[in-house]
């Protein structure tokens, strides 16, 4: 390890940043992209900027919710919505932020201190925002009506053309300054960034008993595989984040999902089952639940790069166990899928990049299947593989 290390930094001490030529480079995300620090920075925050951006799924004013897990991808992208709501920022977001934050440590076994704890250290982050935050514990969900992911109506939603997009800034921008007449346009573009503590309710909950804990860990243990605890705790939590967004009047609920994490996600999916489902489970928006709309602006990102930034520029994390952490089968597909990519990843460093494409491209023309009959004609007609599977 220190050999590699030291030729790393052999091979930095005689490159120059890829993008303005002048200053040393202090890291190497792929082969050929060099960058300075300054540079990175830039490189990382047009990027997200970008990704928005080319989709225009948010619109000006919108309530947007960030589920934040403390992981250092949802940080990250915390740390992204500040900086582009900050006063300094060239190009300011013009949506309304929110964060959510899924109490997991009943179904993963800790302590009531333990989850005191990790509260505690994400409201600090929390409250120096200045953005409404929600603490949901998961035993919240046995109270939640069954019809939670029912698809809501989609009167709200708005055409996805660019006129209508350029429409809804002009209005965005002329409603501020009738409310605010001593705002100028860049003030009115950024006041959604100003609001102060006293102007919000943290939505924190009510305090959970431990019958709602026992309750929950006895419907965690009386699933048998750490697969399907694994895929029972992502529906739970779906069902929080979504209740959550409608009673609080959020459209947009951003996730934290990387690049590296839908790639494990996709052959995850596919292993069980789930390939008809793979473009919204992998896309930028996922408008399945129609009144609320999840988007994933991090899907761009490595868990390389998305390290790199939280460790130069000190984006705070907390880790929090999860599921398979005090597990002693940590066979389940998910985990063993993601340690298959993972080594494949050191080994040939496009592995990541490139099941990501087969996701966005691919897998995504499928639809309903049709498409994989036209990618496997010779398969199709020989019967090798049933119609059904087809």
């Amino acid at each position: 390890m220190c050999q590699v290390d030291e030729e790393y930094n052999g091979q930095l001490e005689h490159r120059k940043c890829v993008k303005c030529k002048e200053n040393t480079a202090v890291l190497i995300i792929r082969a050929g992209d060099a960058f300075c620090r300054g540079c990175f920075k830039e490189y990382f925050i047009h990027k997200f900027r970008a990704m928005l951006g080319k989709n225009r799924v948010i619109f000006p004013g919108e309530k947007v919710l960030l589920a934040v897990s403390g992981g250092p991808a949802s940080s990250s992208m915390l740390s992204q919505v500040q900086e582009g709501l900050s006063r300094d920022a060239p190009k300011k977001l013009r949506f309304v932020p929110g964060i959510i934050y899924i109490d997991e440590g009943g179904a993963s076994g800790q302590s009531m201190e333990e989850r005191e704890r990790a509260v505690a250290q994400l409201e600090s982050v929390f409250r120096a925002t200045n953005y409404h935050y929600h603490i949901v514990h998961l035993e919240q969900v046995l109270s939640l009506p069954s019809s939670v992911l029912d698809a809501g109506s989609s009167a709200t939603e708005k055409p996805q053309t660019g006129s209508s997009y350029k429409a809804a800034v002009d209005q965005f921008i002329q409603t501020k300054k009738n409310q605010h007449p001593d705002l100028s346009v860049e003030n009115a573009q950024s006041h959604l960034s100003s609001l102060s503590m006293h102007e919000v309710e943290n939505g924190v909950t009510s305090p959970i008993t431990p019958e709602h804990t026992q309750a929950l860990q006895k419907l965690f243990a009386s699933v048998r595989t750490l697969t399907a605890k694994e895929d029972l705790l992502h529906t739970l939590r779906q069902h929080l984040i979504l209740h959550t967004a409608r009673t609080q009047g959020y459209t947009k609920v951003m996730m934290g999902d990387s690049c590296s994490r839908l790639a494990i996600k996709l052959l995850s999916n596919i292993s069980l089952g789930r390939g008809a489902s793979l473009a919204t489970d992998t896309g930028f928006s996922d408008p399945r639940y129609g009144d609320v709309v999840i988007v994933r602006p991090m899907r761009d990102y490595s868990s390389k790069e998305i390290a790199y930034y939280n460790r130069m520029f000190d984006i705070p994390s907390v880790f929090i166990p999860g599921l398979d952490t005090k597990a002693q089968d940590k066979a389940s597909i998910q985990h063993l899928t993601e340690s298959f990519v993972t080594k494949l990843q050191t080994d040939f460093p496009s592995t990541v990049s490139t099941i990501y494409r087969i996701g966005t491209s691919e897998y995504h023309t499928c639809g309903t299947g049709t498409g994989w009959q036209q990618q496997l004609p010779e398969l199709h007609q020989e019967r090798t593989i049933p119609p059904s599977v087809l």
